[in-house]
């Protein structure tokens, strides 16, 4: 059962990761396409560079800060079944269920993917995001 609850708790850090990662993300590209849009549309009189420059760099540190929290989600979790299959085969551990697959990995890489295709959209003006 302490197994359960350690591996609910690697959950619940990688969603906190996720939502610091996720506001990154969301805040530089709403910073990069208003500018953009302000400059395209003359609204904005001065150069929109650093200001799309400082979204670019937002939505960068969230993809690998969330890069690096899966990366740590996933070096935890095969340590802690390492460390359950050894105590199981010493005899400490009677009964260990299975590791159900973590819906957290899962929507932590699909939001990996989401914040790759805004970089690639913010910095070389291709995909769904331009």
């Amino acid at each position: 059962m302490s197994f359960q609850r350690t591996r609910m708790s690697a959950d619940r850090t990688l969603m906190s990761v996720i939502r610091t990662a996720l506001s990154l993300i969301g805040f530089g590209f709403t910073i990069h396409q208003l500018f953009t849009r302000l400059a395209q549309s003359g609204a904005f009189g001065g150069s929109a560079g650093a200001a799309r420059t400082f979204g670019t760099t937002l939505v960068l540190l969230g993809v690998v800060m969330l890069a690096l929290g899966i990366y740590s989600h996933v070096r935890f979790t095969l340590g802690l079944r390492a460390t359950g299959t050894e105590m199981t085969a010493d005899g400490l551990l009677h009964g260990q269920s299975g590791f159900p697959p973590s819906l957290v990995l899962v929507s932590a890489v699909l939001l990996l993917l989401l914040g790759l295709a805004a970089m690639g959209s913010m910095l070389f003006h291709i995909g769904p995001f331009d």
